[in-house]
């Protein structure tokens, strides 16, 4: 396969840092959309995506788009897609995916129609009456927006957020992915000096570490596509190879991190290690009211608690305003505050220079950025 076409889903509000990130990789034609970037590259580009991706959620072949108002529409338009292209005799081929404001409501339903139209097909196409699914798994995905219908295979198997290192996590961890993408927006290089006071589980210091070292998130794991015939082995191993290559060694790099909770701390030194930025990573315990960041150039990284999750709504904003009594802008210093509370300014004490609305999960946040000279 020559030209492969692409989805790549990722968070609502970092899509154009994603399709940012896949131009640099080499992609041609990569067009953001809410809530994805399409792109098409052939195969090794399509490994390169998977490895090497720090803000897709996941790599999806695209099969096909129409439009569906009756489970009668989506049966007939699914039919007439080639999996035969990529599904083999004897390959499993489960189906799931989602639909928001669409006639098509039923997730169920959608999922019984769409295996229907596939088996019905293939059974036409391999001259045979059962499907015993038990060699390849090509998982069939499909999201219907506004009545549009997309048919997809996963590539990637596991969502790309999940780098490998984090074994364990706190009870309120922030997805790597949307880690990164503060992390860009912050802009790391190799001689940055990142501090967390709320280090969690070492999320945002280990994503900040990777991205100085120019460490590809995805060289520590594996992939659904690795298992697919049509993409050579020789192809993963180049791609690997490639990523490798451009990891930088000898960088002035450092992440401190901080945490009232013992138990953070030795998490995400843990975690640090099993990323391979132990070096560049550092943590120990200390309370918020403690800290203050070095007079220099240097990056600020916060993910306070939620008063959703961890503190009441009162204790959160109490911590807010400590926060801006200790976050001071002298000599180079920039802060970056993700919260979710639509008063956090009021309470930190001043107004961000900028913000950028982003989602951690299912709730709704903003990122409160702080880099002028005060």
């Amino acid at each position: 396969m020559s030209n492969i076409k692409m989805v790549a889903p990722c968070i609502f509000g970092i899509e154009g840092i994603a399709a940012d990130e896949f131009k640099r990789m080499g992609f041609e034609n990569v067009t953001a959309e809410n809530g994805r970037v399409l792109l098409d590259g052939n195969e090794n580009m399509l490994a390169r995506a998977n490895i090497n991706s720090r803000f897709a959620e996941r790599i999806l072949i695209n099969l096909g788009e129409f439009d569906a108002l009756t489970f009668t529409e989506l049966f007939d338009n699914v039919k007439k897609i080639p999996f035969e292209d990529y599904i083999g005799i004897d390959d499993a081929f489960p189906v799931n995916g989602w639909s928001i404001n669409s006639q098509l409501s039923s997730i169920p339903d959608c999922q019984s129609i769409i295996k229907k139209a596939i088996v019905e097909r293939l059974k036409v196409k391999y001259n045979v009456s059962w499907f015993n699914e038990t060699d390849t798994e090509y998982k069939i995905r499909f999201s219907i927006h506004k009545n549009r219908v997309t048919m997809m295979i996963d590539t990637s198997g596991e969502g790309l957020h999940k780098r490998g290192y984090r074994r364990n996590s706190n009870a309120a961890p922030l997805k790597e992915t949307l880690a990164a993408a503060i992390c860009d927006m912050a802009r790391i290089y190799p001689d940055t000096k990142v501090f967390d006071p709320f280090c969690g589980s070492g999320t945002l210091l280990i994503e900040s570490a990777m991205m100085a070292k120019k460490m590809a998130p995805g060289l520590r794991r594996s992939f659904a596509s690795e298992r697919f015939p049509f993409i050579p082995e020789t192809v993963w191993r180049e791609e690997r190879a490639r990523a490798q290559s451009m990891i930088l060694t000898d960088i002035d790099f450092s992440a401190q991190g901080f945490d009232i909770d013992p138990a953070a701390v030795e998490l995400t030194l843990k975690n640090a290690k099993f990323a391979g930025v132990d070096k560049y990573v550092k943590a120990k315990v200390a309370d918020i009211r403690d800290f203050s960041a070095p007079n220099e150039r240097c990056l600020v990284l916060a993910n306070p608690p939620y008063g959703e999750r961890l503190l009441d709504v009162k204790a959160a904003e109490e911590l807010y305003k400590v926060m801006g009594e200790n976050f001071i802008q002298t000599d180079g210093q920039k802060y970056f505050i993700i919260s979710p509370h639509d008063e956090f300014e009021k309470f930190f004490g001043k107004e961000a220079d900028k913000r950028r609305k982003l989602y951690n999960g299912m709730i709704k946040c903003q990122l409160f950025m702080y880099f002028k000279k005060r």
